[in-house]
């Protein structure tokens, strides 16, 4: 990248440009950490707080519905405060949601945990808010999936450690553990439960304190505020009778893309691990399936980097992504068996790694491959040309991020009617308009 690509304020100064890219990656590395434990929390919360399905991906809905609620508010945050300041308050809140648990997991409180992860959303909107169109806007538009990218990889590698530190945590001897609750009467299996909802109480401190030192680095940090506003200056011919943030096709059919591309990631990561449990593969190897999703996307990222744009448009990886999402899919729902067998055993000292055998559980998995292009395609497709509207293009797409929160409970609540299995039809006509999108609808700039 020479220095006539990057944004005007760090042009003439690469130490800070290397300085943003950084602190930005770290703010990927805490999205992935965080909100990859979902993947974990949902069977650990099943379990400690008796929930079936349809309940228990209430964790997933608390989480995202709050970038739905907060993702207006968090550009009117920014507007305030400025990027660097804003994506201070966002880590202080996230700070306040993990000490929720520590009450939750002392009354075991199911409406309290999901309190927790309401307000971790609030914050991680705010951050997120800030930060996509912060690394979008460092360099030249025809190479922001590549950057984002990059980013993802920060993302998904957190997304591949968390569940298996919180998996080691709370889900230890968990076999052992669900076999006990059978035997026991109400009095003895409150007091399992109890000790078992007090594992999280230590990680949720530790998280708290790290997220509460990382915003007084980026408080104290010299950090550079950009003003997107500016941006329209040299967008009037395509600004030209645009007075409100709906004009822009663009954007509201990669809104919905988003969407549903969020619902299938989150679907294809926090699912798999139930799943898996209703296929007859056991909890202790089961709780880190979602790991092999998260390393799935990381390969995906790095196929990114090295293809777009050098080799491939960003809209066409998308596209390829969305088809093969697709074929992932039928895959999946057509070749579930309840015949599980480990093919490949790892043992590392007291480390212990089993691979799947069930074939449906494996296709699962590769929608990571298949999910890792997107949110770096479609964001830079959508806001593209929005100049002055770019704050509040960027809210409406983190609010996209709800689709998180609808989709996996619509999940849950098939899996209750019918089986697991079966819900994964849902995700067939997300990747359909994912690919409508990739190939036509981010073209159109007008809806006349």
């Amino acid at each position: 990248m020479t220095s006539d690509t990057l944004h005007p304020f760090v042009r003439n100064d690469k130490f800070t440009y290397i300085l943003s890219i950084t602190i930005i990656g770290v703010f990927f590395f805490i999205f992935g950490f965080v909100t990859w434990l979902n993947g974990v929390l949902i069977p650990y919360l099943r379990i400690a707080c008796e929930l079936n399905y349809f309940e228990a991906y209430f964790v997933t809905f608390a989480f995202y519905i709050s970038y739905f609620v907060m993702a207006i508010p968090s550009a009117w945050v920014l507007k305030r405060t400025g990027f660097k300041k804003g994506m201070a308050t966002g880590l202080y809140i996230m700070a306040l949601g993990a000490l929720i648990f520590v009450p939750a997991a002392l009354t075991r409180t199911y409406g309290l945990f999901l309190t927790g992860l309401f307000i971790l959303g609030t914050g991680l909107a705010i951050l997120q808010t800030a930060s996509n169109p912060y690394i979008t806007i460092l360099g030249p538009h025809e190479s922001a999936a590549k950057r984002i990218s990059i980013m993802g990889i920060c993302n998904k590698i957190a997304g591949v450690i968390s569940p298996l530190i919180l998996g080691i945590i709370v889900l230890k001897d968990a076999n052992i553990f669900t076999a006990q609750l059978k035997t026991m009467d109400v009095v003895q299996k409150s007091v399992l439960l109890d000790h078992l909802a007090s594992r999280v109480i230590i990680p949720y401190i530790i998280m708290a304190l790290i997220l509460v030192g990382l915003g007084l680095m980026v408080r104290f940090t010299n950090l550079p505020d950009i003003d997107t506003d500016r941006e329209d200056e040299t967008l009037t011919v395509a600004n030209t009778g645009k007075s409100h943030i709906l004009h822009f096709p663009q954007l509201v059919l990669g809104v919905i893309a988003l969407f549903l591309y969020v619902g299938v990631e989150v679907i294809a990561g926090d699912t798999i691990i139930p799943y898996g449990l209703s296929q007859g593969i056991p909890l202790s190897e089961a709780k880190v399936f979602t790991s092999y999703t998260l390393t799935a996307m990381v390969i995906g990222y790095i196929i990114g980097i090295i293809l777009i744009p050098k080799y491939l448009k960003q809209e066409t990886a998308l596209g390829i992504s969305a088809l093969l999402g697709l074929v992932l899919s039928i895959l999946a729902i057509s070749t579930a068996t309840m015949n599980y067998q480990p093919f490949l055993h790892v043992q590392i000292t007291s480390f212990s790694l089993t691979l799947p055998f069930d074939l449906s559980v494996f296709f699962i998995a590769l929608l990571g491959l298949a999910n890792a292009i997107m949110w770096p395609a479609i964001w830079p497709l959508a806001i593209d040309g929005l100049g002055r509207f770019t704050k509040i293009g960027s809210s409406l797409l983190i609010m996209a991020i709800a689709g998180g929160a609808l989709l996996p409970l619509l999940y849950g609540r098939l899996a209750d009617m019918f089986n697991p299995h079966k819900a994964y039809w849902i995700m067939i006509p997300c990747y359909i308009v994912i690919c409508y999108y990739a190939f036509a609808g981010h073209k159109i700039r007008s809806w006349k």
